[in-house]
């Protein structure tokens, strides 16, 4: 197998997609890099290359004398002041970072956003955005970003989204492997330019509280059991990515951890105009319907559910803990 050669970047973020990337399992990181044929030139975190190493690592790139497969950058462009990308200037080499990715994205095969902040401008771009930050295609959820909104990397393909906050590993192993196979082309990513490996799904598939939504038995306070859709500001059912199906570290997810989906793989999640834990609403009805659903159907089935709650559910869904257990039938001889 030849080898598929990657430099990772980071810039205006938290290190969090890197921290994420380490919790690979089965294989664990290293060793799926090594049965994938993925070598990792340089990444400021995991590798020992000197500041000078890196600069001639650069420049062979640059000049032709190392080929580039994919260049990943980690963390929001940050632009200012006034334009000039002086806010982060990669260090040793006296240039701003948003430099070295205009020109290595113009000879790398292939660019990718890893995580939101790289996607979309993410946390970092929030608020009065003094940094002028953005993503690498994208600015919010408006195309055209560091790059313009029609640019192609040499293989073809704009920048790909690899969307997250921090984005799942395998979301990004799976995603390189692909670029490795030849296997990843533009009907494999979605309208924002997100690897519809993951974002084909929706956060509410494989919801361990799926039972409660079923029923509309809504928790109330942070430490219920029920459905966070009513009124803790769960976006699970609008959010597109797997998190529920392939969780992080063999069984984790913000859900089965007690907190509502912010739908952080989405352009604007940062602001919501809300509180993360509150669900807005107009007549008592949400504003953000489960994906799909149109209001007329989303209030008959809420209304129709609410009515056939089993009673273990509606106390279940307000307590902290399992306060009624299951209940065989009557004359069932199985239970």
């Amino acid at each position: 197998m030849s080898e598929f050669y990657v430099l990772w970047l980071q810039s205006g973020g938290c290190g969090g997609c890197s921290m994420s990337l380490l919790n690979a399992q089965s294989p664990d990181l290293f060793s799926l890099f090594t049965q994938a044929g993925i070598k990792l030139l340089w990444h400021p975190s995991l590798s020992e290359r000197s500041t000078v190493e890196v600069s001639d690592l650069f420049s062979d790139i640059l000049e032709g004398r190392q080929h580039l497969h994919a260049l990943c950058l980690e963390g929001s462009v940050m632009r200012g002041p006034a334009g000039t990308g002086r806010f982060h200037i990669l260090a040793g080499t006296g240039r701003p970072m948003m430099h070295w990715l205009r020109e290595l994205s113009a000879v790398a095969d292939y660019t990718l956003a890893m995580g939101s902040c790289a996607a979309f401008g993410g946390i970092t771009a929030a608020g009065d955005n003094p940094a002028d930050a953005c993503g690498l295609q994208y600015n919010g959820s408006v195309a055209g970003g560091l790059l313009d909104e029609t640019w192609h990397s040499p293989g073809g393909l704009p920048v790909i989204n690899v969307a997250g906050c921090p984005t799942h590993p395998d979301w990004v192993t799976e995603t390189l492997i692909q670029l490795a196979m030849g296997d990843l082309d533009q009907a494999a990513l979605d309208k924002l330019n997100r690897p519809r490996s993951y974002t084909d799904h929706l956060v509410h598939h494989g919801c361990s509280r799926n039972e409660y939504y079923e029923y509309k038995a809504s928790a109330e306070v942070p430490s219920d059991q029920g459905c966070m859709m009513e009124n803790m500001g769960c976006l699970g059912t609008q959010a597109q990515a797997d998190c529920n199906i392939r969780p992080w570290n063999g069984g984790g997810s913000c859900l089965r951890g007690g907190y509502a989906c912010i739908n952080c793989t989405a352009p604007g999640f940062e602001e919501p105009d809300h509180p993360f834990t509150v669900t807005p609403k107009i007549a008592g009805i949400p504003i953000g319907l489960p994906t799909d659903m149109p209001k007329a159907w989303f209030v008959a089935l809420a209304s129709l559910s609410k009515a056939a709650t089993p009673e273990r559910l509606r106390e279940n869904a307000v307590a902290d803990h399992i306060v009624v257990p299951p209940k065989r039938q009557a004359g069932d001889k199985h239970g």
